[in-house]
């Protein structure tokens, strides 16, 4: 062979061509994770990360874990916060890619799924973001992969691996738990999945996954079970509310990208048909897995709002499904889902990089902007008014004073105080405070009911948007009836 010739086919070899797909969106993605200020919930989980344990009230402890690691690596910024979740989706992409080979894709599908996935709307501007699902995707992910690799006629070793991932996948979020039914489900549909379940190998990736996750039943048994009281207290629902399944089913359709979503259903259709074809690509595998999961949230529709992020673990199933049936459809169909979703994802994230342009009163970004100097503004106003802590009433509001850096006191949310178990038990609020949130949360006979005295001082903005999202109002108070730190201000 001609060493020219050798050299190029190493360049442009499916491996090289899928990792560096990986390798540059990741690029991109850690450069708006340095650049866009922290959401609400994310600022949240940066508190979590200041106080590690194995369990929070909202959910299993991965995401504040992750957080520590990256602010050791680049310090208390977005980008420390943000750098492990934006590595962990590139690593996911790789990982798509790579499954879709051994499931039986070809290259250019295989890498097809890869770009497809940072498509989707939902990774395309949440995949940077350090929440919960993040850690929850790549460790589904995973565990997809390692059962390719039993399913390809590998080490049987790779079940340890797959019941570790599944764990870890439970100690992100508990739709990991989804995991298991869904195994399941593909090993009664694979040929000779049954026969599998007659060996060791399932059975003690089961006893690894539950091994990987009893830190936090551990630590829930320990402080009065709050976090399955909370996630699992949504299963049961109060009433049919007919109207949510068609919200959940058009936001899903076009969180994942309605291109993608098109072709997704078409490859599940095909992956269905084609299940009993020995020569076949086996893109049921990740489909089967999902399908548990995918089946709750449909019914969880039924009598309550789905979060359009909820699905996110399930996409790379989607995903594979979508390339598989790209295959029969012509170029300009495969070409287009990358096009719209990256491009319309792209103007999204330098909108909310930038301070400019303004959206009026609706805008996302009004969320995220002008936070540090909203918090020099109260700073100034607690030292004006002789305070010697500051409240809050909603935790995004405290999460995100805190994540500024700029005020000398206590930050406090003075409501829902099970959140922070005994973080702050060392604050003193006996003293006269500074109590404020949005102006349409905040009443001042709810204040009176927990302190003496109570003084309005007026309503400021946060920046110019001139919206329900940054307008605070503010009150000097002093003379607590109760013990705001134990009990909260309800």
């Amino acid at each position: 062979m001609n060493p020219d010739d050798a050299r190029q086919g190493a360049q442009t070899s499916p491996g090289r061509r899928l990792l560096l797909i990986a390798l540059i969106l990741t690029a991109v993605r850690l450069v708006f994770a340095g650049l866009i200020p922290l959401t609400e919930d994310e600022a949240y989980y940066r508190l979590w990360a200041q106080h590690l344990q194995a369990g929070y009230l909202d959910h299993p402890p991965m995401i504040a874990w992750w957080i520590r690691l990256g602010e050791q690596l680049c310090g208390d910024t977005a980008l420390g916060v943000r750098l492990v979740p934006a590595l962990s989706t590139g690593l996911v992409t790789w990982l798509i890619g790579d499954l879709a080979r051994r499931l039986g894709l070809a290259a250019a599908t295989a890498e097809r799924a890869a770009l497809w996935y940072n498509a989707t709307f939902t990774i395309a501007l949440g995949g940077m973001l350090a929440t919960p699902d993040t850690p929850a995707c790549l460790f589904w992910t995973l565990t997809l992969w390692q059962l390719a690799r039993v399913w390809q006629g590998e080490s049987r070793a790779w079940w340890l691996g797959a019941g570790l991932a599944a764990g870890l996948c439970c100690l992100s979020k508990y739709s990991g738990l989804f995991l298991a039914p869904g195994v399941l489900a593909w090993l009664l549909l694979a040929p000779g999945g049954f026969a599998e379940l007659k060996r060791p190998w399932p059975w003690l990736a089961a006893v690894l996954a539950v091994a990987a996750f009893a830190p936090n039943v551990a630590w829930n048994a320990t402080h009065g079970w709050p976090t399955f009281d909370k996630q699992f207290g949504r299963v049961g629902g109060s009433g049919l509310h007919l109207g949510r399944l068609p919200e959940f089913l058009v936001t899903q359709f076009l969180l994942l990208n309605p291109l993608i979503a098109v072709q997704a259903a078409r490859g599940a259709g095909g992956a269905w048909r084609r299940r009993r074809e020995i020569d076949a690509p086996r893109v049921l595998l990740p489909l089967a897995v999902a399908a548990p999961f995918l089946l709750y949230l449909t019914v969880h529709s039924l009598h309550d709002r789905v979060q359009g992020h909820w699905p996110a673990p399930a996409f790379g199933a989607l995903v594979i499904a979508a390339a598989f049936a790209a295959e029969t459809s012509g170029p300009g169909l495969r070409r287009a889902p990358p096009l719209l979703g990256l491009g319309l994802s792209a103007l999204a994230l330098l909108h909310l990089a930038t301070p400019w342009p303004r959206l009026g009163g609706s805008d996302p970004a009004l969320h995220i902007r002008q936070w540090p100097a909203f918090a020099g503004q109260v700073e100034a106003l607690r030292l004006a008014q002789g305070a010697a802590w500051v409240g809050a009433q909603s935790y995004g509001v405290t999460a995100q004073l805190d994540a500024q850096r700029r005020i000398a006191a206590p930050i406090v949310q003075i409501a829902d105080r099970e959140r922070y178990f005994d973080w702050q038990a060392g604050a003193d609020l006996s003293g006269p405070g500074l109590v404020l949130d949005l102006e349409r949360r905040m009443k001042t006979t709810d204040l009176e009911r927990c302190f003496t005295q109570v003084q309005p001082l007026g309503v400021i903005d946060r920046g110019q948007g001139r919206s329900r999202w940054t307008r605070y109002a503010l009150f000097r108070v002093a003379g607590p009836k109760r013990d705001l730190l134990r009990l909260g201000c309800p």
